[in-house]
């Protein structure tokens, strides 16, 4: 929602804006596109023609400079943090700022046929970013006004009318009003004040005389990044940070620092304060920041394609060093930071917009249309054959329901807006299904075992009713939780099981915030690798429940208006299989398809098992699956 129409709501005295803060989709947003060489239109849902802002684009195949463009100056007026000099009347390169994003031109730094590009926008929005631009008067010292609301954790000045170097301030630097950073070399810290030894204010930040922020007659453009520390006014009850502007110590180990955000980021700008011959590097969880793996980034600095090196691991509480390049980790150096939040933090209404079934017979790679960035896949050949798990957080690693094989890598791309990318064929049809991660719906978190009981952090929002967990780097056991069992009791997924009694929660129930691990070694070994997936119900869109079996039909209501797209049944007082159904392949009043998680069995077409319900779906005990046994337990996952 607009600022503007926030504040309109506000002076209205209506709930919606008294109690709500913007969102971080609402102002800030990482699209990844392909250029067509013809103007195209990004919708990103960010609204940059009423509230302002900043694009920042480059392409991520090619070595070419990165191209900057804001409201406050002309749109053929480009600059490039890896250039001095400014860029006036480059037409076709970007076209419009939208509603809802932005019109790319016909040039090549923005849109040249086939090539892959990143986007970034900052929207302007009080306490997150702001953009002002002025025109230099020669005068020290001189008070710059701003309306980001805050104290600045950063800002970044450019003369927008000549060569100059671009100036950086950052509150993390030692006594920052004495000093500055370069955006486009790769320089360590300078001694030189550009800000006239004063500190920044929650409305203006002060400058010199000096050519670089203010000289006579040339003109200058800022853009300032909040720092929120606690009073962020965010989300759904206006309390949540989005941007942190902080600074870190390297340790020189792969075991390096853990930076705690009090949130998990999407974005990450960083820089070697202290020594020079370090590039700046941009990092975002839409290119790629795979726990374990090798992370996607761009140097602002340079005009250089995408590179990738294993830096970064996001966690639900911030982010953590993973190795020793000293542009990332020196041991004793400062290193500087902006991050941003992952979003979304809306809670979703629409279960099509987080979930997604798709068919497909491609017989040399996969794709499709979920319709979202897809943050977790899983899929199988409907032939028979295992069931695959690949999630973003992960990268190119995956697991089987089916089996308690360690990970293994396969080539996936999850860098794109829309679906996922696998490689190979399948000449005889598979069934694939997508869930994104969002507020109360689902989440996935990868954390390492301790061998001693403690709790795991998470941003799911509210207590998981479901959880899946699997240690990634040995041959384990699936671990289940599920509400309809208690937190006295596991399931196994690769298994046709009954819930068995043990101390994996610790017989503790998960919280809105965490969950809590016994010591057994398929939820806690010291030193493994684990993944969890994270499930919950939302009005409308999602429940986690249990029913007892009458052994005849009964309704499952799950509070939908338009019936279950997606059910995931397993008897947990019993033995039984994990069974699938959707409507992709047909709940239907008669025989209804359904796959199963635990086994590698082709897709079965049982007799009538399960019919649609406009509130939820129906259950019969007429046929092979056996979902309806009476006086038995079944736990059960819905999606609208």
């Amino acid at each position: 929602m607009a600022t503007k129409k926030k504040l309109l709501q506000a002076a209205a005295g209506t709930a919606a804006a008294g109690g709500a803060g913007l969102n971080v989709e609402e102002v800030f947003s990482t699209y990844l596109y392909e250029g067509t060489g013809a103007a195209q239109t990004i919708t990103n849902g960010i609204d940059l023609d009423g509230e302002g802002g900043l694009l920042w684009l480059k392409v991520r195949d090619q070595n070419r400079q990165h191209w900057l463009v804001d409201s406050e100056r002309d749109l053929d007026d480009g600059l490039s943090s890896n250039e001095t000099g400014p860029y006036i009347g480059y037409t076709n390169r970007v076209n419009s700022f939208n509603t809802n994003g932005f019109t790319v031109g016909t040039q090549d730094e923005t849109n040249a046929n086939g090539e892959d590009y990143a986007s970034w926008t900052f929207r302007k929005a009080p306490k997150f970013f702001d953009v002002v631009s002025w025109t230099g008067d020669g005068t020290n010292p001189r008070n710059i006004s701003h309306n980001l609301g805050s104290v600045p954790g950063c800002f970044i000045v450019k003369c927008t009318s000549g060569t100059t170097d671009w100036r950086v301030y950052h509150r993390g630097l030692s006594s920052p009003e004495l000093n500055n950073l370069f955006l486009h070399n790769t320089n360590a810290v300078s001694g030189t004040s550009h800000w006239s030894n004063t500190a920044p204010t929650d409305t203006h930040f002060t400058v010199s005389n000096h050519a670089n922020v203010n000289a006579s007659g040339s003109t200058y453009v800022a853009y300032l990044f909040a720092h929120n520390d606690g009073d962020g006014e965010f989300g759904s009850e206006a309390d949540a940070d989005i941007i942190k502007c902080g600074s870190y110590t390297g340790n020189g180990s792969t075991d390096g620092p853990e930076i705690d955000l009090g949130f998990e980021p999407q974005w990450l700008l960083i820089k070697n304060a202290t020594t020079g011959n370090t590039a700046w590097s941009m990092w975002d969880n839409m290119r790629g920041v795979v726990t374990g793996g090798n992370d996607a980034y761009l140097q602002p600095s340079a005009s250089s394609a995408e590179a990738s090196y294993n830096g970064f691991a996001f966690t639900p509480t911030g982010f953590k060093v993973e190795n020793t390049a000293g542009f990332i980790n020196t041991s004793g150096n400062t290193y500087i930071y902006i991050a941003i939040r992952r979003g979304p933090m809306a809670v979703p209404t629409d279960a099509t917009e987080v979930f997604s079934t798709t068919l497909g017979t491609n017989t040399s790679g996969w794709t499709y249309d979920a319709g979202f960035p897809v943050d977790w896949t899983l899929y199988t050949a409907r032939t028979g054959g295992d069931n695959f798990t690949f999630n973003r957080m992960t990268g190119s690693k995956y697991l089987t329901t089916n089996s308690t094989l360690a990970e293994n890598s396969y080539t996936v791309g999850f860098d794109n807006m829309s679906h996922v990318d696998i490689s190979g064929s399948n000449n005889n049809g598979f069934v694939i299904w997508d869930w994104k991660r969002a507020p109360s719906f689902f989440d996935v978190v990868a954390y390492t075992g301790t061998g001693s009981a403690r709790t795991v952090s998470h941003n799911l929002g509210v207590a998981p009713e479901m959880m899946w967990i699997k240690q990634r780097n040995t041959v384990r056991n699936w671990a289940v939780y599920h509400s309809g069992t208690g937190n006295t009791k596991q399931l196994e997924l690769n298994t046709s099981d009954a819930a068995a009694v043990d101390t994996h929660w610790n017989n503790t129930t998960p919280t809105s915030t965490e969950f809590t691990l016994g010591t057994n070694t398929r939820v806690n070994e010291s030193a493994g690798d684990y993944i969890a997936y994270l499930f919950a119900s939302v009005d409308g869109v999602s429940k986690v429940g249990s029913y007892t079996g009458n052994g005849t039909s009964q309704n499952i209501d799950c509070g939908f208006s338009s019936g279950a797209r997606f059910v995931l049944i397993k008897r947990s007082s019993n033995a039984q299989d994990w069974y699938i159904f959707d409507s992709t392949r047909g709940i239907v009043s008669g025989n209804d398809p359904y796959l199963k998680l635990n086994t590698t069995d082709s897709e079965a077409i049982a007799t009538d098992e399960i019919d649609p319900l406009s509130s939820g779906f129906t259950v019969h005990q007429t046929g092979s699956a056996g979902i309806n046994f009476n006086g038995h337990t079944y736990i059960f996952y819905a999606i609208a």
